[in-house]
């Protein structure tokens, strides 16, 4: 018998004690005031694209194989032209720094540091050079919506390609913003308003609030100030009239790999294969657009067979452990992206809990391989993954 060392650091003990994502998620709400940590944990309207999402991965049942030399596994793989370490990325999220301090530079040096991906959103809350600056060794892409504006939208563009974003992806599904009830709720602004409930809210979070106090304000990536609700500047933004055509305009001046996200069905997926993108990302926006939309990971497989030789098939939406990644490996996806994942490490303890989450899905997906009998990505296969029905389209 020994005893166990002491941790004194009160942060370090705290995600020393997550061992899921879900872990970091209840950390990261008992930290983060409600407006905030609703922003990130929310979805559209009743929820139900993010709650099928999730159950979609629970429905998974996995087929090991026995009797495999698994000492040794690489997560690694080519992705748009570069080996990555692992296969999944940090998706693009609007206002980190409104979650926590240290915002998008925690997640780009974290991403940077395990050699994976970072993604820059058109509403993030950093610049697009200050990023490029902290993580000048990472991996680093931009995410883009078109705006009404044209010309504002290609300036961001422009800005990204000068300071060695290799990767653009193109938002597609968000002609106006979704209807995020808890945001309405919570009379989301940006910045944050102080009412007599925000300063309720605020006492058990003293941590929260004198970061976000003594901090630099916010800047964002697109912009240079905003005053008023989150909707209101979405619905500012975001413009329902881009097409096609926009497309292949953007694609003429972007110099790097274009990525297509919020791909929802299997002709649109084919379509794009045909405009020439380099990767279709299967997408309906973490849930926080149209409800009810198709759950990505049932559409993953019809995607594949009709455009996997072509472009590579990307994914996210509802994954919340390395098991999920591996299960979108297994089912055709060549690559994943987290983001409430990533957020919710954030929030549960900036840079330190970004990598935390990243440690987590890292371990998470090596034992299922292992678990699995496979040594690499590529031995991954469909074989591996069962499909348990629930939702079933009605035949007429």
């Amino acid at each position: 018998m020994r005893f166990k060392r002491p941790v004194w650091s009160p942060k370090d003990r705290r995600l020393a004690g997550a061992l899921t994502i879900e872990d970091l998620r209840r950390i990261a709400k008992r930290r983060t005031p409600k407006a905030a940590f609703d922003y990130t944990d929310g979805a559209a309207d009743g929820e139900v694209s993010l709650a099928r999402a999730r159950q979609a991965f629970g429905d998974v049942e996995f087929n090991p194989a026995i009797l495999r030399d698994v000492s040794t596994v690489d997560t690694s793989r080519v992705v748009l032209g570069k080996r990555v370490a692992l296969p999944f990325g940090i998706a693009p999220t609007g206002f980190t720094r409104m979650m926590q301090a240290e915002g998008e530079i925690a997640g780009a040096t974290a991403a940077a540091a395990a050699g994976i991906p970072f993604s820059l959103s058109t509403m993030g809350t950093t610049s697009i050079e200050d990023v490029a600056a902290a993580a000048p060794d990472g991996r680093n892409w931009f995410q883009l919506y078109m705006w009404k504006d044209r010309d504002r939208s290609m300036a961001l563009v422009d800005r990204a390609a000068k300071v060695g974003y290799d990767t653009l992806l193109v938002t597609v599904d968000v002609p106006v913003a979704g209807a995020r009830l808890r945001d309405v709720r919570n009379g989301m602004t940006i910045p944050p308003t102080l009412s007599p409930r925000t300063i309720v809210d605020a006492i058990p979070r003293p941590a929260w609030w004198i970061n976000f106090l003594t901090t630099e304000p916010l800047a964002f990536a697109s912009l240079d100030s905003w005053s008023g609700t989150v909707a209101d500047l979405l619905d500012t933004m975001f413009d329902p009239t881009v097409t096609y055509d926009d497309l292949a305009w953007i694609k003429e001046q972007w110099p790097g790999k274009l990525v297509v996200k919020g791909v929802q069905t299997v002709d649109d997926a084919r379509r794009l294969a045909d405009a020439g993108v380099d990767a279709v990302l299967l997408s309906n926006h973490g849930g926080r657009q149209l409800d009810r939309a198709p759950v990505p990971f049932h559409l993953l497989p019809q995607v594949v067979a009709a455009v996997g030789n072509d472009v590579e098939v990307h994914l996210d939406t509802g994954i919340m452990s390395g098991q999920d990644v591996v299960a979108s490996i297994a089912h055709g996806a060549h690559f994943t992206l987290v983001g409430r994942a990533y957020l919710y490490g954030l929030m549960a303890g900036g840079r330190d809990g970004v990598d935390r989450a990243i440690e987590i899905l890292r371990g998470q997906v090596e034992r299922t391989m292992r678990l699995l009998g496979v040594r690499t990505l590529d031995e991954l296969e469909p074989g591996h993954v069962t499909q348990l029905v629930r939702l079933e389209p009605r035949r007429l």
